[in-house]
């Protein structure tokens, strides 16, 4: 888990000084740290680094480092990186890649530890600059913060930016350390006072690699995972890299013009357009959020401008709103206590987390999604608000053991976005208000009427009629006959009364309010 403490960098883009050294530099090598920014369009590093080279006539070496860190265990013993993660990554890279050759350049691989490994290969190439996008949270920060004393050390000039967002820090209408604890007030204030910064354009040439070899790209089992079995139910088959990612925007808007009724359909949880599905393109950076906005603005031009349009737009505001609290808020967002330091007395009942994240909760909504997250790598915002409020106020156990597991599994796991998150739903959030749970029944009936969802994940209960699917430990004896099912042998018990349950943790989470 993420608990080191957050270094802070200035939020501007290069410092005046800092400005002055790099465009003294003759005969630059400049190397592109690549992290969660795996695309050629809306790159600001290396388009400032493509300057230089035009200028200075510089080298440029775009670099990843594939950190063993990544690829270790969480505190609660999960793998951290899990297999349809890490294959979204390779296929992200291996894409990177193709662009980067087609372009006369490449994408270096090695692995290790970036603050050792980037050094070295500055001593060993005569690295003059180091550009990299930063991160707001603690492990990574720690990371750059370690490999900037080792440049600096060495006489070696670096600049980050700031890229993973839709606003720019410097955009907005209040300092970070200002930063409204309400997305509400988050939101109104950008909206009205900020503006969104052009992308930057896709280089159409790049400057000759230094001498050095590529390196070979990991596969899953170099990574020690096994490769993810395509399961046939899932109804939208996820492609890492830019190239996927651009061309699923231009479906989703252009070819198949979704975005006109996104509103109305974004709460689905059965189907492969119900929901942009950008994320994990987002998540890795495949995708720029700037990108998406003015597609977004394009389509409000050419065809229509209503509510989903401006939608998908208070979508990524969320986004931000995530990022910018990590930046603010450091390591708070990772604590038991979350952002708001409310000390509950939560649960590490490792049965009952088993058979919720096996999906044998015997309530049909919670173990629908958590069977298509653990053989997809995804689940619907809609079943993650649910089996999120599931876990903490039904079963009353430690949320950050079901942010880890997201984190393992999700493939479009984001750490800001999944820990805040994790913490508005467990209700110990910046932007949480008190005790609120999802009625797993109402929330059933309200987006999953005719249990089609529930039937497709769980074919035990495929001959249940709709108004019976969502509640079959209610059937009688002669009607699970008549159905083909054994309650307690082809389906679970619910594991918990659903009223009752809510109601002693909502008990236990006012005390601890209380108590604060």
């Amino acid at each position: 888990m993420l608990l080191q403490n957050v270094s802070r960098f200035q939020f501007n883009l290069v410092s005046p000084v800092y400005s002055t050294a790099i465009a003294s530099m003759s005969e630059a090598k400049i190397l592109i740290w690549y992290r969660n920014d795996l695309r050629l369009h809306d790159h600001e590093p290396l388009n400032r680094a493509v300057e230089q080279a035009r200028t200075e006539g510089s080298q440029l070496l775009p670099f990843y480092c594939f950190d063993p860190r990544q690829f270790g265990q969480t505190s609660f013993g999960f793998p951290k990186t899990g297999a349809f993660r890490a294959q979204f990554l390779l296929e992200s890279l291996a894409d990177l890649r193709r662009s980067l050759r087609a372009i006369n350049s490449d994408l270096v691989m090695q692995q290790g530890l970036p603050e050792v490994i980037i050094p070295n290969l500055v001593q060993q190439l005569g690295i003059t600059a180091v550009y990299h996008y930063r991160e707001v949270t603690s492990e990574e920060t720690k990371v750059e913060t370690a490999l900037h004393h080792a440049l600096e050390l060495m006489g070696v000039e670096y600049a980050s930016f700031w890229g993973q967002t839709l606003f720019h820090p410097d955009n907005l209408p209040f300092e970070l350390s200002q930063l409204p604890e309400l997305f509400t007030h988050f939101r109104k204030q950008v909206e009205q006072q900020s503006t969104v910064n052009p992308t930057f354009g896709s280089p159409t040439q790049l400057p000759q690699l230094p001498e050095i070899e590529a390196g070979k790209m990991p596969t899953l089992a170099d990574l020690e995972l096994e490769l993810p079995v395509l399961d046939a139910r899932a109804a939208f088959v996820f492609q890492g890299g830019e190239t996927s990612g651009l061309a699923r925007v231009n479906r989703y808007f252009w070819q198949h013009d979704r975005l006109k009724t996104y509103k109305e359909t974004r709460n689905g949880m059965l189907g492969a357009d119900y929901s942009s599905k950008f994320s994990p393109w987002l998540s890795l950076g495949c995708l720029s959020p700037r990108y998406l906005y003015e597609q977004v603005q394009q389509y409000e031009a050419e065809r229509v401008r209503n509510d989903s349009t401006y939608w998908l737009i208070f979508e990524l505001l969320w986004r931000d709103y995530f990022r910018f609290i990590c930046a603010k808020h450091g390591d708070r967002i990772f604590r038991r206590s979350g952002l708001q330091g409310i000390d509950i007395a939560w649960k590490e009942d490792w049965q009952r987390f088993d058979r919720w994240r096996e999906g044998t909760t015997g309530f049909p909504l919670v173990d629908a999604n958590m069977q298509e997250l653990a053989v997809t790598g995804f689940m619907s915002n809609r079943g993650r608000q649910n089996v999120a409020s599931f876990l903490t106020k039904n079963l009353g156990i430690d949320w950050r053991m079901g942010a880890e597991w997201f984190e393992s599994l999700l493939l479009d796991y984001d750490v800001c976005s999944n820990w805040g998150n994790w913490n508005y739903t467990a209700g110990v959030g910046s932007d949480a208000r008190g005790f609120r749970f999802f009625n797993i029944l109402k929330q059933s009936k309200d987006y999953d009427p005719e249990g089609r969802y529930v039937k497709h994940w769980l074919p035990a209960l495929s001959q249940i009629p709709a108004s019976k699917v969502h509640e079959p430990w209610k059937l009688l004896p002669v009607e699970q006959q008549r159905f083909g099912i054994r309650m307690g042998v082809d389906y679970p018990n619910p594991i918990v009364d659903l009223l009752k349950s809510a109601a002693a943790n909502e008990t236990v989470y006012n005390a601890a309010l209380k108590a604060k």
